[in-house]
């Protein structure tokens, strides 16, 4: 047999898949229409894992079995979307507890962050509530968490990721273990500086002080001075209050040029960050579940089940959905080796048909799915 006719064959048998593929999609319809009423959920693992042991041994190979294995799972998923699609256009999708505002309130409001005076968390603060607000600082991130749980402050501003140093590690944990919620972000631009006290020289310091993330955005010029020991404090604006304080010219801190004026140094030597595009994204985040109307943006927190491939399920609830993800982080469960919790970040509105359908795909078969904020993109 010729080329030509081997293509012949296999275009007619692909023809006989797609009439039976919609067929079984119709009867998919069915299916749907009869857990509308019964109330039976969606995803039946023990129902889907028999099929499958079942068609694997239909197979005369191993290699058959394993593309049959891989074809039906492809099959079933997508009969779950669309059954899944058909619930929410029903309105038995279920309700988001979430509640659309029109905006975020910046009056007559508390606003807490991390640091002292002159963080780049004030500043992020300030640029998204103004000059005004009532502000509050504290030592911690978890302490700024646990004033917003509590109602002492009804906004906090923490740092989620940097353009150059990546992911705050910490504040996603404290998304994910705290009920509170991201409402709204602000991308702040990063300029590091060296600072001393007055009289102080360059060639002389011997001590730097910063947060983690700056000395690492700071990486190239501190290796350039390899006498300069790198001591970690909790915020780049402690850092400075530090040197004010102990007014020692071998000291020196690693802050913004806001900090550095606030508390009386000298710049000893200026743009000192790697990169000239260095951007952290803040979070506002209240303990209401809320979101504006405007919102384009969402986080989502999940853990998988564990099997292979079961990363690329989850992720096809967006990819059928024609939903756009535009970051994922992952962080180890724990007390669970080698399981994984994610964060993603998806384009879209909680009111939208397709977040919908996709959030009730996911819910129904990732593990501890958890809406982390509906806001609008500062990008």
């Amino acid at each position: 047999m010729d080329l030509l006719e081997l293509r012949k064959e296999i275009d007619e048998i692909d023809g006989q898949i797609v009439e039976l593929f919609e067929k079984r999609m119709k009867i998919a319809e069915d299916v749907a229409a009869y857990k509308m009423e019964s109330g039976k959920r969606v995803f039946d693992k023990v129902r889907e894992k028999e099929k499958l042991q079942k068609i694997a041994s239909m197979a005369s190979n191993d290699f058959n079995r394993a593309g049959l294995k891989e074809i039906f799972e492809q099959i079933m998923s997508m009969s779950r979307k669309l059954q899944y699609k058909l619930l929410t256009r029903d309105g038995r999708g279920g309700r988001l507890p979430f509640i659309a505002i029109d905006g975020v309130d910046k009056e007559n409001i508390t606003v807490v962050y991390q640091g002292t005076k002159g963080a780049y968390a004030e500043l992020a603060t300030k640029s998204y509530f103004g000059n005004d607000v009532r502000l509050m600082h504290l030592s911690t991130w978890r302490e700024c968490m646990e004033a917003i749980e509590d109602g002492s402050a009804d906004y906090a501003v923490l740092p989620i990721d940097n353009s150059t140093a990546g992911a705050v590690d910490q504040v996603y944990s404290l998304l994910d273990e705290f009920e509170n919620y991201i409402v709204a972000e602000q991308l702040i631009t990063i300029k590091h500086s060296l600072f001393s006290v007055p009289g102080a020289d360059i060639a002389s310091i011997k001590r730097v002080y910063s947060h983690p993330q700056a000395l690492m955005q700071s990486q190239r010029f501190l290796e350039e001075h390899p006498y300069m020991e790198q001591i970690t404090t909790t915020n780049t604006a402690i850092a400075a209050e530090k040197i004010m304080k102990d007014k020692d010219p071998e000291q020196a801190a690693i802050a913004s040029s806001a900090a550095g004026e606030l508390y009386g140094l000298v710049p000893l030597a200026e743009g000192i960050n790697m990169s000239e595009m260095n951007a952290t994204r803040f979070i506002i985040v209240t303990n209401q579940k809320v979101f504006t109307k405007d919102a384009d943006k969402i986080t989502l927190c999940f853990e998988l089940p564990h099997y292979s491939g079961s990363l690329y399920r989850m992720l096809s609830h967006f990819i059928y959905n024609e939903i756009n993800m535009t970051k994922i982080e992952s962080r180890p469960v724990e007390d669970r080796s080698w399981e994984y919790k994610f964060f993603v970040d998806i384009e879209g509105n909680l009111a939208d048909p397709a977040v919908k359908n996709a959030i009730r795909g996911l819910r129904e078969e990732a593990r501890n799915l958890k809406i982390l904020g509906n806001y609008k993109s500062s990008n």
